[in-house]
């Protein structure tokens, strides 16, 4: 039989786009009202609080609603494609074979890997589109560079999706997303560098918050916003995001392979 070339990808459209039809709805909180939720609690009701106590020195002279809110796209972007890389990745292997479907057909492993990314990347571009709408429509947005934090979005939500991906292909049940959430994404969301600077943390850990994604993709995202973006810690920080997408995309085809193919 012959293998699907690069056209693979785009002969999943139609799976991915009745399935994303069917569920879309269920998407438009947790893409546009809880962004206003974020921003409404954290930046402008405790911002308030923060900037009238502390000021703004602490955080390079702007309110707390300014420093926060691209940190949260990022972080945004980080739970969309955890979310769209654990349980659902799962579902298509051991529960109703939608993997196993697309493997009978002319289309290879790295093929429905790259499906399955890319749609991961459409939801995590559109989740970013809505919050930075929302960010902008609160003054948060300083720099026309600021359109970029999609970009940016984009990078963290697959550098997340990438390496998740590859666990997911490589567990039996679904027990160890748990951990996930609890020991990854939770720690990650609150000392990544979104809510406060990292250097404000013990420095026994503080170094942890460097390694991690996030905190690459929250510092590119406010430089972009604040629009002072220094040009080799840039591309710093998106090279290192490339390298999780490049090695989780690696292991995340190797792990469905070993999985679809005996």
């Amino acid at each position: 039989m012959t293998r699907a070339g690069p056209s693979g990808i785009g002969r999943q459209y139609d799976y991915w786009a009745t399935a994303y039809r069917r569920t879309w709805k269920g998407s438009v909180v947790s893409s546009f009202l809880l962004p206003l939720l974020y921003l409404a609690a954290m930046g402008v009701g405790l911002g308030k609080l923060v900037d009238h106590n502390s000021g703004s020195a602490a955080l390079g002279g702007v309110s707390y609603l300014s420093y926060i809110a691209p940190g949260l796209i990022a972080a945004a972007a980080m739970q969309t494609a955890v979310g769209e890389s654990t349980y659902p990745i799962m579902g298509k292997i051991k529960w109703n074979y939608v993997f196993h479907a697309m493997a009978a057909t002319p289309l290879r492993i790295r093929d429905i890997v790259a499906g399955q990314l890319g749609f991961i990347a459409f939801r995590v571009v559109t989740t970013c589109t809505a919050f930075l709408a929302v960010v902008a429509a609160f003054g948060a947005i300083h720099s026309p560079l600021g359109i970029l934090i999609i970009v940016v979005g984009l990078l963290v939500g697959l550098a997340f999706a990438a390496p998740v991906f590859a666990i997911a292909t490589r567990m039996e049940n679904d027990t160890g997303f748990a951990m996930i959430y609890r020991f990854g994404v939770v720690p990650m969301f609150l000392f990544s560098g979104a809510f406060f600077p990292v250097r404000q943390l013990p420095d026994a850990i503080e170094w942890l918050a460097y390694v991690t994604p996030l905190w690459h993709g929250v510092t590119l995202s406010r430089d972009l916003s604040l629009g002072h973006v220094p040009l080799w810690p840039a591309l710093g920080h998106v090279a290192y995001l490339l390298l999780w997408i490049v090695a989780g995309t690696v292991l995340a085809v190797r792990g469905l392979t070993g999985r679809l193919v005996r």
